[in-house]
């Protein structure tokens, strides 16, 4: 299938020289007789890279043939992530690089949405918010219990937020994946 570049709208993922790319910025600017210029800033979707580039008339894309599977994360050693199909339970992986601090945000048996390119996995999509346990903070100073005092709390994971004083070692806490930041006390 074929997108016109009028299409390349922000967030898109297309192909270019069998590159996926996804959109990050979008501009067009109509020329005289009704010819157009497209120019996007792009992200490959398979190394990181950032790059922009202009298209001009009626060129046409090819869509990038982009599937969302549901897995299992494994473990990880020091450059590898190990993921499951939960259909197949197919074991794929991908570098570390890949999911960059998106790791401190997932422990061993949860479940992801890698997004694959010809079998290989191109993008790792978490939950918006998920449940952590405190493994380690500070006890709180008896009359200093406001919920605006923040102090540190560190996670299952390793990860380090700031937290309400009220928060206890062994709590289970829900965090932001986006901003990495406390949201609430898990109800119990």
């Amino acid at each position: 299938m074929s997108l016109s570049i009028t299409d390349l709208k922000k967030g898109v993922i297309f192909q270019l020289d069998s590159v996926p790319y996804r959109v990050i910025d979008y501009s067009q600017k109509v020329m005289g007789r009704g010819s157009s210029i497209v120019s996007v800033r792009i992200k490959s979707l398979l190394d990181g890279k950032v790059l922009d580039k202009t298209f001009k008339g009626n060129e046409q894309i090819n869509t990038a043939d982009i599937t969302n599977r549901a897995m299992q994360f494994l473990y990880s050693d020091d450059s590898k992530l190990y993921l499951m199909d939960d259909e197949t339970y197919d074991q794929l992986s991908a570098a570390l690089s890949l999911v960059g601090d998106s790791l401190s945000f997932i422990k061993e048996g949860d479940h992801v949405t890698a997004q694959l390119f010809e079998g290989r996995i191109i993008n790792i999509e978490l939950a918006k918010k998920v449940p952590l346990k405190v493994t380690y903070t500070e006890n709180v100073v008896k009359g200093d219990t406001s919920s605006s005092v923040l102090k540190e709390a560190r996670l299952e994971t390793g990860l380090t937020v700031k937290v309400p004083a009220f928060i206890k070692q062994d709590d289970i806490i829900i965090v932001n994946t986006r901003t990495g930041e406390y949201i609430e006390r898990a109800k119990r």
